[in-house]
């Protein structure tokens, strides 16, 4: 009797089309009222030994029959998830693009232009020495001078994060015969306030020029040249104002005007001062010029940014503009 109700059963969830159908089927056989469970229900009322061989074949009966209406809902339940569907006439999503950092851009500019007028471009270490950061560049230890610059030292090492880009003039002087052109654009550290025009760090790119002959008047004509390709106009004045840094003689600021507007301060130069070629082993039949100027200065001006900070906010609304 049991064989012919589980072959009943089996019969009906195989020919079950739907959900509603296999719902039936369990209300109607297994449910609280169902045929099988009146049978384990009359069990009590069966002796010892004919209860214990009829229940067991019916839980056994009941375990295979739930587990088939199981799977049969889960081949149901596949049947009514939505096929995949694709239209072919659909205009494509479109990917969104990366965009070059504004600091990127001026780099690749300041190279490209720089390198139109004959100079290589050079990289350095960010951490640093003493003797590159300071005294190769007539910096020598408890010099007033070193007070000019915020340094960040490496603990436990004599070592730091360098102040500026200007070391590789003397890494690669000592290396490197003249006449020479170079720039050294890169990341510089100062223990600073952040504010809207300063950061404990920022990018800064160095120039130096060497040979027998080359003068101030050399330095004025290449940076004239530099600010009217940069930014794009061939009214550009320059003005040179004295000033002191340590690793040039004489000093000077480099101011530039466009058209009718102001007067702006952009970088500091000089020539070279003897103590550092000393230092690099040049003679003194040698002379030139070095300059420095900080990126972030040239692209607020260029592209009119009035906070530094913006630079290194990672805000896609402002990296998106350039």
């Amino acid at each position: 009797m049991l064989d012919q109700l589980k072959n009943k059963v089996v019969e009906e969830i195989s020919q079950a089309k739907d959900l509603n159908k296999l719902e039936e089927v369990f209300r109607t056989y297994l449910g609280r009222k169902g045929e099988l469970t009146k049978v384990l229900r009359s069990l009590k009322d069966m002796s010892a030994k004919e209860r214990k061989k009829k229940g067991q074949l019916a839980n056994q009966i009941k375990n295979e029959l739930d587990q088939l209406i199981e799977d049969k809902k889960k081949g149901l339940g596949s049947d009514l998830k939505p096929k995949e569907w694709i239209d072919v006439t659909a205009p494509g999503t479109k990917v969104s693009r990366g965009y070059l950092h504004p600091l990127t851009l001026v780099q690749r500019e300041i190279e490209e232009i720089f390198q139109s007028m004959g100079f290589s471009v050079l990289d350095g270490p960010e951490v640093e020495t003493a003797y590159y950061n300071f005294d190769a560049l007539n910096v020598p230890k408890d010099h007033p001078a070193r007070d000019m610059w915020d340094t960040f030292w490496l603990k436990g090492l004599d070592l730091l994060l360098r102040t500026h880009t200007s070391p590789m003039q003397a890494r690669y002087m000592e290396k490197n015969n003249p006449p020479l052109r170079v720039i050294v654009p890169g990341r510089c550290f100062r223990h600073e306030a952040t504010d809207a025009t300063h950061g404990f760090q920022f990018y800064q790119f160095e120039g130096l020029m060497v040979g027998e002959d080359v003068s101030a008047a050399n330095f004025k004509a290449i940076i004239e040249e530099f600010f009217k390709k940069f930014f794009s106009s061939s009214d550009i004045q320059i003005r040179l104002r004295p000033s002191y840094f340590p690793f040039v003689e004489p000093g000077f600021e480099v101011d530039v005007k466009r058209g009718k507007g102001k007067w702006l301060e952009i970088m500091g130069a000089g020539m070279v001062h003897p103590n550092v070629f000393e230092a690099s082993g040049y003679t003194k039949k040698w002379q030139g010029f070095a300059f420095g100027a900080g990126l972030e200065r040239l692209a607020m001006i260029k592209y009119q940014i009035d906070d530094i900070r913006l630079f290194f906010s990672s805000d896609l609304r402002f990296l998106k503009q350039f």
